[in-house]
């Protein structure tokens, strides 16, 4: 006799955080070439919210370990009161903090609602 699992097709879980989290991580990369210019804060403005975005995303998934990361990517980007660092240090900070927008994207995953 076979036995068969009880499975849903449905999904249990969804990967709230990867589309904003993908679209920071190009942010980030896009922004090295316009450093020290208008553009720049435009895009100072996006990553600061996409990491708050993705924060709570974390925070919904019971994920707050992610806070760690992304919570300091909305200081540094913020363009309120901004942070001026060389050029070298910048594309450091945007190289890692694209990598930890991508991993969070990924890792974090919200619990679907079973309730109908």
């Amino acid at each position: 006799m076979s036995q068969q699992k009880s499975t849903s097709r449905y999904p249990t879980f969804t990967r709230t955080a990867l589309a904003p989290g993908l679209l920071a991580a190009i942010c980030l990369l896009a922004a090295v070439a316009v450093i020290g210019t208008g553009w720049f804060t435009i895009l100072q403005f996006a990553i600061a919210i996409l990491a708050l975005i993705v924060c709570v995303f974390a925070w919904q998934a019971n994920q707050w370990w992610w806070l760690i990361g992304l919570v300091p990517v909305a200081v540094v980007w913020n363009p309120v009161w901004p942070l001026s660092f060389d050029p070298p240090v910048w594309y450091a900070l945007h190289l890692a903090a694209a990598i930890v927008f991508v991993a969070a994207g990924l890792f974090i995953k919200v619990p679907v609602s079973t309730k109908k």
